[in-house]
């Protein structure tokens, strides 16, 4: 049996995004409350009854929410231009090393807006 395993995580964060014309209302510095879903998919272990601990998708992401929470997303490293879909690229590129079965990265920048990455293509 094969199954999807998705965990919630939020950050609070500044940003601005540079490359807008001058005037729009996203080039001034304003933050969010970011919430980050991570999925993965996985065959379950037939013995353990589970695909993944649900505690390694938390440990996998404590690094990244260290690095983001308070912070002004501009000044992170390959985050100079933060839009949901760079930061949903750039929490991908951290986690998949570590994390098996990888499937989608959701960043929410808002309670009604959001982006989904599901990695470089032909990696799944």
């Amino acid at each position: 049996m094969e199954v999807e395993l998705e965990r919630t995580f939020r950050f609070e964060a500044a940003h601005l995004l540079p490359n807008l014309p001058d005037g729009h209302k996203c080039r001034r510095l304003h933050g969010h409350s970011f919430r980050v879903d991570v999925a993965v998919r996985g065959a379950v272990d037939p013995k353990i009854g589970w695909y993944l601990d649900y505690a390694d998708l938390e440990a996998a992401f404590a690094p990244l929410r260290a690095r983001l929470d308070h912070y002004y997303l501009n000044e992170v490293e390959g985050l100079e231009n933060p839009t949901s879909e760079v930061l949903a690229a750039w929490v991908w590129e951290r986690l998949a090393p570590g994390l098996p079965g990888l499937w989608r990265v959701t960043v929410h920048e808002t309670c009604n807006a959001r982006c989904s990455y599901y990695g470089p293509r032909g990696e799944r």
